[in-house]
């Protein structure tokens, strides 16, 4: 066992942590290791290739899935919502973009408001989140709520915008949105193990979501029973490597895209972690440093990828909390 092992063992073993670990630089793998129960019901230990809800870690594939989208020519960035939606939603700008949405400068009023302070397993689903299962069914979850503030004014973290995005991509595309995301980022980049899973219809190799660090409750009645372009969608470690790779190689979108992607459009301060903010990709404050993260009640998830350097370490967890005492051990290892 090397140093950076031990260190993370021992992270897992006081918070009991649940979930896989994996760190790669260039084309080998540091580390990769999984931890605690996928079903604690039976007792099902989590594996290498247990796949894990991402929660908001989804929104860098809506982004890439709308950006390939816009590649083709069936939109551009400043292409309205609404000369897209027609009548629905008509509390949304007349000026939102697409662009807007994508970089969280919409101003549009939000379905699942982080601004509001709220205990992460409070139940805040505006609609039974077993309604929830395609993207036109998000819409009664998105309806009236009103404007925060004029697009472009400020950053402003939105789920309701990239749900809005997922609809948009549906309608321009005539596929829907859960489809769409497989065939535009998953099979290019070779995520065979990446799709939006209904939880009540969880298959073989995916972990139940878990509210605490012990205790059977899972977080069933907590999420929509299938994501959308918001969070919601399941993978596995390898497949968020895979993800970093192929998004640099060009495999998803062109490599000018993806340089559009990972411009600052936003500072988003925060007295804890500072970062800013492309197009559904968050950046390290400082440096070249790309990161996508996920939290909700029964998931925890992060991951960073340095593109020069070709490093990425990723943690995910089927526990509310869990990810986080790894994934600040590893930013201080790393000095990030």
């Amino acid at each position: 066992m090397n140093d950076l092992e031990g260190s993370v063992d021992r992270i897992a073993a006081e918070t009991a942590f649940s979930g896989v670990v994996r760190i790669d630089r260039a084309d080998e793998i540091e580390l990769v290791k999984a931890y605690g129960l996928a079903h604690r019901g039976w007792e099902i230990p989590n594996e290498v290739d247990t796949r894990f809800g991402i929660a908001s870690g989804t929104k860098g594939l809506t982004a890439l899935t709308v950006m390939s989208l816009i590649e083709e020519g069936r939109l551009t960035r400043t292409t309205t919502a609404h000369s897209v939606l027609g009548d629905d939603l008509p509390l949304i700008d007349d000026a939102v973009t697409v662009e807007h949405l994508l970089a969280h400068r919409s101003g549009i009023g939000d379905y699942w408001d982080e601004d509001i302070v709220r205990d992460p397993l409070d139940y805040v689903s505006p609609v039974p989140v077993h309604e929830l299962g395609s993207a036109e069914d998000y819409l009664r979850a998105l309806d009236g709520f009103e404007t925060k503030f004029p697009p472009d004014e400020r950053f402003s973290y939105s789920n309701g915008g990239y749900v809005v995005l997922a609809l948009i991509a549906e309608l321009v595309s005539g596929t829907p949105f859960h489809e769409l995301v497989v065939q535009r980022v998953c099979e290019p980049a070779g995520m065979v193990d990446t799709e939006f899973l209904r939880s009540d219809e969880p298959p073989g190799r995916s972990a139940l979501g878990y509210l605490g660090e012990d205790g059977p409750r899972t977080n069933v009645f907590h999420l929509p029973v299938r994501g959308s372009g918001d969070g919601g969608i399941s993978t596995t470690a390898a497949d968020v490597s895979a993800l970093w790779t192929a998004v640099f190689a060009g495999r998803i979108v062109s490599t000018d895209l993806v340089a559009e992607m990972v411009q600052p459009r936003s500072e988003v301060p925060s007295p804890t972690q500072p970062a800013r903010y492309g197009l559904g990709i968050w950046l390290h404050p400082t440096r070249d440093l790309v990161e996508l993260h996920g939290s909700d009640a029964g998931v925890s998830f992060q991951t960073v990828h340095d593109p020069s350097e070709r490093f990425t370490y990723t943690v995910l967890s089927n526990t509310t909390d869990g990810a986080w005492p790894i994934v600040l051990h590893l930013d201080e290892l790393f000095a990030w």
